[in-house]
């Protein structure tokens, strides 16, 4: 596979689904996509989000079966 065909490749599994209109659900999201497995305190940390608005995005996430808690940790479905 060529770099360019990589490129593709990888920018097709970060695509945002189209649900998702507010820019921090989707930051939030492809950020617990890309990091396979994430913990609420790293990504209020990676994303400098207040916890009160890190835990509203993922729960909406959540409830739009877009994601899902795994202990202490969230993953993309």
């Amino acid at each position: 596979m060529s770099s360019s065909e990589h490129q593709l490749a990888t920018a097709g599994e970060l695509a945002v689904p189209d649900e998702l209109t507010s820019p921090q659900a989707k930051l939030v999201y492809l950020s617990v996509l890309v990091t396979d497995e994430a913990k609420a305190t790293d990504l209020q940390q990676m994303l400098d989000l207040s916890k009160l608005t890190l835990f509203a995005v993922l729960e909406s996430l959540a409830a739009r079966d877009l994601i899902r808690r795994t202990g202490d940790c969230y993953v993309c479905r």
